[in-house]
């Protein structure tokens, strides 16, 4: 289902049970719009964050500082950097969660071995399937730029890539956030079909 659009005010009002992607690059306002959908959703919301917050790091503090500020106090707020699976099923319907971000998350992540990775991926997809409620789930977009040089770069890339289009693949709207602009690529984009060579047999 595709989140209809008021056009009295504009703006876009999610569909009950429905699961939102919002990716996009650094400071594009993908945070903005995943929070304007859960306001627009008028149901109570559990904003989960993913982000340790360390003491040391002020310049990662004051960013932290700003996304609580800009939340509305009657949100409930869950800091879970490691179990996400678990808690999204004490979800319930009626209710909306919005997830930020999946891409510190997986960061938090990133030293299991990429066995330990997929399970913890495939667990993460089951439970999105099984949530009852509205999910809203922001992620980053990684890979517009160079290769990383160090190994590390380029598994969190690859790692982050693969999730955001598993999570695209069962998600019912998925927005893109450019410049502060957001577009709905399930609404106006080409599915990109995966596709395998076939070997030809020599004679």
């Amino acid at each position: 289902m595709i989140p209809p659009t008021s056009s009295t005010t504009g703006s876009v009002l999610p569909a009950a049970g429905s699961i939102l992607l919002v990716t996009g690059p650094s400071r594009s306002g993908k945070s903005e719009w995943a929070e304007s959908l859960a306001r627009a959703s008028e149901q109570a919301v559990t904003y989960v964050a993913t982000a340790q917050c360390d003491a040391d790091d002020v310049e990662w503090h004051t960013r932290i500082l700003a996304h609580r500020q800009r939340r509305p106090e009657h949100w409930r707020t869950l800091e879970i950097p490691f179990r996400i699976s678990s808690v999204l099923a004490q979800g319930g319907s009626g209710e909306c969660w919005l997830l930020d971000s999946l891409g510190t998350w997986l960061a938090n992540c990133l030293e299991q071995s990429d066995a330990d990775w997929a399970a913890t991926q495939a667990e993460f997809l089951s439970a999105l399937r099984s949530h009852p409620g509205t999910l809203i789930l922001v992620a980053e977009e990684t890979g517009w730029g160079l290769v990383p040089a160090y190994p590390l770069g380029r598994t969190f890339r690859d790692r982050l890539g693969n999730l955001t289009r598993q999570v695209g693949a069962i998600a019912d709207a998925v927005y893109l956030v450019v410049a502060g602009y957001a577009i709905d690529l399930k609404r106006y984009g080409q599915l990109v079909q995966e596709y395998r060579v076939e070997e030809k047999t020599l004679p």
